[in-house]
């Protein structure tokens, strides 16, 4: 879709959401709209609905976590209009105690959508009538996909050949994390090896 219909959709969805839009963007040949999360519901009823915007598809929900913002999350939701063959994406942003509204009742597809979005970062909906993990285990701690996450994960779970079931513990780990420095066996800083001098530019 060129810029010129992007631009005219982009001014026409902010004029119409006056007050639950806050911009809009275009890059790489894409449509974001920034919204506010409180009226996340209204905007995608009006995406749905309105005649120039038919986005009749939901495609995805899913996050990005900036855990050095107040409001750590990005909330992003994917629409498509088959009717014009067009796409847009739509940004709110949220911290990890307030609730966003659940779209369910305007798209059913938002489900699984939402549910992957709380298990994975924490994010939290309000009128979703099956809030639960969606692809972690039972009894999994913590949210994988956020960046403050350890590597490590807090559980390990294993299959214990002697009681005949699965165990979940604490992981323990074998020995510390270690420092690498990532200079080459040739290369430290006390000292000069022959041919150093030459990388060094001395």
């Amino acid at each position: 879709m060129d810029s010129e219909r992007l631009e005219t959709l982009g001014q026409h969805i902010q004029a119409a959401l006056s007050g639950s839009v806050t911009g809009y963007e275009i890059a790489r040949g894409e449509l974001t709209v920034r919204g506010k999360a409180a009226d996340v519901v209204t905007i995608a009823t009006y995406l749905r609905d309105a005649v120039p915007c038919q986005f009749a598809c939901i495609i995805d929900i899913t996050a990005v976590d900036w855990p050095a913002r107040e409001q750590r999350f990005d909330l992003v939701y994917h629409f498509l209009s088959p009717q014009l063959n067009q796409r847009v994406r739509v940004k709110v942003m949220t911290d990890e105690e307030t609730p966003v509204p659940s779209l369910i009742e305007v798209f059913r597809g938002a489900d699984w959508f939402e549910r992957e979005a709380y298990d994975l970062y924490g994010v939290l909906f309000t009128g979703h009538p099956d809030m639960r993990r969606l692809l972690t285990d039972y009894g999994f701690e913590g949210h994988p996909l956020r960046k403050d996450f350890p590597l490590t994960g807090f559980v390990e779970v294993r299959y214990d050949d002697e009681e005949k079931r699965v165990k979940y513990e604490p992981v323990r780990l074998a020995q510390e994390f270690r420092t690498f420095d990532f200079l080459s066996p040739w290369e430290g800083t006390d000292y000069l090896l022959p041919g150093d001098e030459k990388a060094k530019g001395s």
